[in-house]
């Protein structure tokens, strides 16, 4: 079976070579407002479980790059998510994931930057600005599906994949 590809074929926008795809969101940034069911984040979680096996991917179309960083971003989640006793400390836990500084494609320490092309020097704010609308709505998602609202605890359907590395990567550096 291959791994699940990005359905968003026709982005509006790139960012170096990274679709802008648009999201349903009420983070500020550049993505455009998605107002349908089914946006790339709800893609990347749905896709997760399947595509995390998988070392290698072929990336067919600009929001493949999308897709990958929202897998990654997840395995990060999951990872910080697993050690929550609550919902409550699990909302925080992503806001401070969401919010934290990262490196974009080109910058060292970017884990990816064989797959991404570095953005021009107009486009560095927007991709960091996307990155971080990205981050902050998957991980607020990610809250909602992994802390279990009965229980309040982590599903373990979830964290049972917290020791997996897509393609072999993770977007935290080695040692964390």
């Amino acid at each position: 079976m291959p791994p699940h590809h990005s359905l968003f074929l026709n982005p509006p926008k790139l960012v170096g070579n990274m679709a802008l795809c648009p999201l349903r969101t009420n983070f500020k940034g550049p993505a455009p407002q998605d107002t349908s069911d089914f946006d790339i984040v709800d893609e990347g979680i749905y896709y997760f479980k399947s595509n995390i096996f998988f070392k290698n991917y072929e990336i067919k179309s600009e929001a493949d790059r999308t897709l990958i960083y929202i897998t990654l971003f997840i395995s990060e989640c999951i990872k910080k998510l697993q050690k929550c006793t609550s919902q409550k400390q699990g909302h925080k836990e992503m806001h401070t994931l969401g919010l934290k500084k990262y490196p974009i494609p080109g910058e060292p320490g970017f884990p990816l930057n064989a797959l991404y092309a570095k953005p021009s020097r107009g486009e560095e704010d927007t991709m960091r600005t996307y990155l971080q609308q990205i981050r902050q709505e998957t991980a607020l998602r990610m809250c909602e599906q992994v802390i279990d609202s009965e229980t309040d605890k982590p599903s373990k359907w979830w964290t049972c994949f917290v020791k997996r590395k897509f393609l072999e990567m993770s977007l935290s550096p080695a040692g964390q």
